[in-house]
């Protein structure tokens, strides 16, 4: 692997960035069950979320300072006892895939969610997408269930695997 180093990301820096993976992502791949590109208003939005929730975007940028990967979680659910539970998501430029891009960005988002008190990671998987389980299951994720047929994009019906990751994470969890 490269140099490379580890960032959190801005929208000022890095949202262009960010835009052009996930569009690859969506028009390219089933990574994202979206059909449309977004646009950079979409960015703003996504990042204000982020800031409101207090929820990491890491990167995981070259020598020469050009994004390569970045992760983050969000919400799982709108309910208050899912308070501890977040559902994450990596993507790795399409140039940069192969190279462990993706386990150091994961890592990251581990470290930061043990920091941040939450319990358990969701991993909401393509059960086609073999390369992200394969790396799920090298850091300990495991398979909790696969909802069938539950996307339609490229003319095929599409399965949603579930990956999770409990952490010893909070101490002392409470109710409220």
């Amino acid at each position: 692997m490269t140099e490379h180093t580890i960032v959190q990301c801005t929208f000022e820096r890095h949202a262009d960035a960010i835009l052009a993976i996930f569009n690859d992502a969506i028009v390219n791949s089933t990574a994202l069950y979206d059909y449309k590109a977004r646009t950079p208003q979409n960015m703003v939005a996504w990042f204000e979320a982020k800031r409101a929730g207090g929820f990491p975007v890491i990167g995981v940028e070259d020598s020469d300072g050009v994004l390569l990967g970045f992760g983050s979680y969000g919400t799982f659910r709108a309910w208050p006892a899912y308070k501890y539970t977040v559902e994450h998501s990596v993507y790795i430029h399409g140039g940069h895939r192969g190279k462990g891009l993706g386990r150091v960005v994961m890592q990251e988002i581990i470290a930061a969610a043990r920091q941040n008190n939450v319990h358990a990671l969701i991993g909401g998987i393509d059960a086609t997408n073999s390369g992200s389980i394969a790396l799920h299951e090298r850091l300990g994720f495991r398979h909790v269930g696969t909802l069938p047929e539950v996307g339609f994009k490229f003319g095929r019906w599409l399965d949603l695997a579930f990956y999770q990751l409990l952490l010893d994470t909070p101490a002392q969890p409470v109710d409220g």
